[in-house]
């Protein structure tokens, strides 16, 4: 079986190089990741200038642009095979609730989905990598479970998208995992004002708010209980609650 691992932290991060390690044992396993942190880029591609691919002495890959870059170019001109799994992460912090739509970890992930390949999305919940090597473990088990799924379904794999949170645990205490509503947050922190040195306002975007919906079956209520949180994605934006609700409305305005 063969992975592709990515990220959005740079592909010199701690979070990546301990999820290689915990899954070169269990699968043929390459990394083609991004050159800097490129975090809450999301699904962002570069589109108005050149990208670069170089490889650092320990054999990853590393893009000059975005996790979605990378996917892109490696699964479109890179690789001369098309990877049975996709792992993104370890992310230097949590992605949860409406998070996931800025992410960039989950973004590389959406982009291999958007492909067809199988993909799952890790991030450790407090930044500061913390009992990584728990982390990279529990990923490694999950990978595992995914892979046996790969192998043994007797007709295509249908593809997933998981976004996954880990408690920054030891091993032994992180609980099991549980499959998860994403939650919501409240509106983010105001916008933080400088001046520069040459007399210019500068602006600089704050921090997420807190968990407005953190009720059982969310994510955040998982992990806050110490459980590693499992949420499968997709990429239908539609509300299609609200479909018949329009089209009574723009049946009226055109009649």
């Amino acid at each position: 079986m063969k992975i592709l691992i990515c990220n959005d932290d740079g592909y010199q991060a701690p979070g990546i190089v301990s999820l290689y390690d915990a899954l070169k044992s269990v699968a043929d396993v390459e990394v083609i990741a991004p050159q800097r942190n490129n975090s809450a880029k999301s699904n962002a591609l570069t589109l108005h200038e050149p990208l670069y691919v170089e490889q650092a002495s320990n054999g990853f890959r590393y893009v000059t642009g975005t996790p979605a870059d990378c996917m892109h170019l490696a699964l479109k001109g890179l690789l001369d095979y098309k990877p049975d799994l996709v792992v993104s992460g370890i992310n230097n912090g949590a992605n949860l609730g409406d998070d996931t739509i800025y992410s960039g970890t989950v973004g590389a992930a959406m982009e291999a989905y958007l492909f067809g390949i199988p993909a799952i999305a890790f991030s450790q919940v407090k930044k500061g990598w913390d009992h990584l090597d728990a982390a990279a473990l529990k990923a490694r088990d999950l990978v595992v479970q995914v892979l046996h799924q790969i192998e043994n379904t007797a007709h295509p794999f249908a593809p997933c998208l998981l976004n996954v949170n880990i408690p920054n645990l030891p091993y032994a205490d992180i609980k099991p995992m549980q499959v998860c509503r994403l939650g919501t947050r409240h509106t983010s922190e105001s916008v933080i004002t400088q001046t520069s040195p040459f007399g210019r306002t500068m602006y600089w975007i704050a921090g997420s708010g807190p968990a407005k919906d953190a009720s059982i079956g969310t994510d955040f209520h998982a992990i806050a209980q110490g459980h590693i949180s499992v949420t499968p994605l997709n990429t239908d934006l539609s509300n299609h609650a609200t479909l018949s609700h329009w089209q009574t409305i723009l049946q009226k305005n055109t009649a």
